[in-house]
This record gives C-alpha cells, sequence and structure tokens, in this order.
C-alpha cells in the first residue's frame, strides 16, 4: 500500500493549478440518468471517487468515457439497462445515493444499497428519502437496499428540510426537474455545488429558480435534453492548498482560485495573519509573520466555515500563537486526525464537538496513518512545515479527493514523494 513520505521544513514557491470539484462533480454526473441525450463534463477531477460513480453508472447501462486525459466527461443514458444500485459499489462512496432521485424521477422505480465512505461519524440518508416521499414516491428498506417506486410518476410537492443537507438537496432537486408540477424546497443548501447543478440542470432544460439561496424553486418538465458544462472550481482543493503556504511561509498563487468560493475561511485565515489577495490568475497566499495567530473556529453550512476545511485548519493552528478552539458542528466524529498530529507533537485536547489546540513552534515529524480523506490531507500539510521526516500511511483516503497531491506541492519546492509501503 503506498505511503507518501515528506520532508519538511521549507517555504513554498509557486503556482497551484485547482482542479474541478469532486463533489460537484459526483452529483453533476447523475445527471446523465435524467436524459437519453448526451451530457458532457468538462474541468473534471481525475481521482478515485469518480471512477468509483463511473462504474456504478455503468452498472445502470449509462456509457461513460474519460476524454482528454481524463478532464472531460462523455455521459450518455440513451440506453438504461437497470435501476439497482448494486453494494459492491455504493458501499464505496456515500455519493452513489445520488442515483436514487434520478433513476425515480425517469423510471419510476429504483433499488439503492444503503452507501458507504468516509467514517467520519453519522450521515443518515433519511432526509433524502423523507423528501423523495413528499414528492410521492414509496419507499421500502429492507435486505440494506432502499427499494423506491413512483409508478404514477413524480409530483411536485414543497419539501422543508428539517436541516441542511448538501446531498439530499442535490438529489431531489434532480428529481424535481421532471416531476408533474411544481417543487419548492425550503432550507435548501446553498453551496456552490447546488448552484453548479442547478446551472446545469438549466442547460438541459430544466426549469429552476433560487439556487444560492435557502429557497429554490423547480417546475418539473417532460423531458430533459443534453448539455455541456464546465464543472466548478474546486473550493476545498482551493482551500487546502490556500493552507500550504501559510504552515510553510512562502507565496503560493492558486490558479483559478476565486475568493467568493472560500470567504468564511479566507476572513478565517487574514485573522490568522494571512494574506489571501485576489489576481487575475487566482489567489495569492503570503503568510505575514514567522507564525500565524490562533483563531477560533466554527463548521457551518455555507457560506460558514467548511466543515471539509476543519482538519487541514487545525494542522495550521497546530503552530499558531496563543490557543485555537475548533468547534465541529456537522459531523460528530471528525477530530479523528487529532491523535496523528499531537504524534508529531502537537497539544490538542478534544471533548465532545470542541478541539482545543495550544500551538507550539514546530512540529516535528513521525508515522502518522491517514482516517479518512481530508485528514489524510491535514497531515501532509503539518509534516510539510514539520522537523524532519514524516511518512503517512492509507493515503488511498488521499486519492479519493487529490490528484497529483506530490506533483503540485513538489513544483512549489516541497519534498514530497509517494512511496511503495511495507
Amino acid at each position: 500500500m503506498d505511503q507518501i513520505l515528506i520532508r519538511g521544513g521549507g517555504p513554498l514557491h509557486g503556482d497551484i493549478p485547482i482542479a474541478g470539484a469532486k463533489n460537484a462533480c459526483l452529483a453533476l454526473m447523475p445527471a446523465t440518468l435524467l436524459t437519453d441525450a448526451p451530457l458532457t463534463l468538462t474541468n473534471t477531477p481525475r481521482l478515485s471517487d469518480i471512477r468509483t460513480m463511473t462504474t456504478l453508472l455503468q452498472s445502470l447501462g449509462a456509457e461513460v468515457s474519460a476524454l482528454h486525459r481524463g478532464k472531460v466527461l462523455a455521459l450518455s443514458s440513451h440506453d438504461l439497462t437497470g435501476t439497482r444500485a448494486d453494494y459492491d459499489i455504493v458501499r464505496k462512496m456515500r455519493a452513489s445515493i445520488l442515483v436514487l432521485g434520478p433513476l425515480l424521477a425517469r423510471c419510476g422505480q429504483a433499488q439503492v444499497s444503503l452507501p458507504g465512505g468516509c467514517a467520519i461519524g453519522a450521515r443518515p440518508v433519511d432526509l433524502h428519502l423523507g423528501a423523495l416521499e413528499a414528492l410521492g414516491a414509496v419507499l421500502d428498506l429492507r435486505d440494506g437496499y432502499v427499494h423506491a417506486k413512483a409508478p404514477g410518476g413524480l409530483k411536485g410537492a414543497v419539501v422543508a428540510f428539517p436541516k441542511v443537507s448538501v446531498g439530499a438537496t442535490e438529489n431531489v432537486l434532480m428529481a424535481a426537474t421532471l416531476a408533474r408540477g411544481t417543487t419548492v424546497l425550503k432550507n435548501a443548501a446553498r453551496e456552490p455545488e447546488i448552484v453548479d447543478l442547478a446551472r446545469c440542470l438549466r442547460a438541459m432544460g430544466a426549469q429552476i429558480d433560487g439556487e444560492g439561496t435557502d429557497t429554490i424553486t423547480i417546475d418539473g418538465v417532460a423531458a430533459l435534453g443534453g448539455a455541456t458544462h464546465q464543472v466548478v472550481t474546486d473550493r476545498i482543493e482551493l482551500g487546502t492548498y490556500m493552507l500550504a503556504p501559510a504552515i510553510t511561509g512562502g507565496e503560493v498563487t492558486c490558479l483559478g482560485g476565486r475568493l467568493e468560493l472560500v470567504r468564511a475561511f479566507a476572513d478565517k485565515l487574514e485573522e490568522a495573519g494571512v494574506s489571501c489577495e485576489q489576481t487575475e490568475r487566482g489567489i495569492r497566499v503570503v503568510r505575514r509573520n514567522d507564525r500565524v495567530n490562533a483563531v477560533n473556529v466554527r463548521t457551518e453550512a455555507f457560506p460558514g466555515f467548511p466543515t471539509d476545511l476543519q482538519a487541514q485548519m487545525m494542522a495550521l493552528l497546530c503552530t499558531a500563537e496563543g490557543v485555537s478552539e475548533l468547534e465541529e458542528t456537522i459531523f460528530e466524529n471528525r477530530f479523528m486526525h487529532a491523535p496523528e498530529l499531537v504524534r508529531m507533537g502537537a497539544r490538542i485536547e478534544v471533548q465532545g464537538g470542541t478541539a482545543r489546540v495550544t500551538g507550539i513552534e514546530r512540529l516535528k515529524g513521525a508515522p502518522v496513518m491517514a482516517t479518512d480523506l481530508r485528514a489524510s490531507v491535514s497531515l501532509i500539510l503539518a509534516a510539510l512545515a514539520a522537523e524532519g521526516e514524516t511518512v503517512v500511511s492509507r493515503v488511498y483516503h488521499l486519492d479519493r479527493g487529490y490528484e497529483k497531491v506530490e506533483q503540485k506541492l513538489g513544483a512549489c519546492g516541497a519534498h514530497i514523494e509517494r512511496v511503495g509501503g511495507q
């Protein structure tokens, strides 16, 4: 099994290109199931999660071709052969549940295994199911599968989510495009990935209004057509690489980055003493002083501080001047990276949903183990500024969400390489 070897201690200088958003692409790909016309996605990231979604769609009879070295996906569902999403594929990734709404809307039935993914706490699909039931779906959970039927088709309804859910918003947004009548989603997620999906669906002929707000209105249409759509920039990869020069020193421009995608996060970096400047090429990031200032962070749904950047931010705060507190409000089990950072000398105390980080001057390299996707890259960030050598194991998590990490950081002067595991 591969490992990542990092020799820390040097500043970073250069440019880091930011890929298309993994989370956006994983919602856009199932949109092909809504139509028999071609859907082309550009600026697609080359990640294992994308390959998993490709395998899932192909198992349903969709055609998926990766073009231009994987940066373009050509999809077509003109001849679907099944409506069952099997456990062996779905267990690898939570986003697999996003085929449920489109299959139900177009085919009137679906059987989808309950999903897997990173072990960062309970992420139940009840919000997806309750919303689809509001549209007239008849659901039965048995043998680890969601058995869904809508023999008379889905019907528009008012869906008020009891709490904000990106995945549930995406699933129902897609399903509602082919429902009869008008659907109103209240307390809908506002993330850029939702806006990106709505724009793609609109290009396919959907009637959607209000994306980016907490109320989205969808007027169902009889059929959708094809489209070509460019995947939005990955704001989580963007934030991750903005942290690299914040941790190591130096100056890095994140190519293609836009501050409006990461405003709450960038505001925290500025508070910590890190300059984040929008330029024509992207976001230029420079640490103002030798050490950053301690700051308090509370994760929230967009436009708040992203939970997917909490682990990486903790890595930065391990060497801040003062004491920081990070409150995790989205997932209840998302501090599993903390013990690994402690192995590198960090001073972290976790109580429930809050982590208290007392900054030290410098971390020290150590063998560490990734526990989930974002935890894996937080350890790499910490290792970039640590004294000595760090070996990060179980990096298959990393490959689910970051492409060419070694090349991107190495081009800026990082001493990082992938080696064969023991």
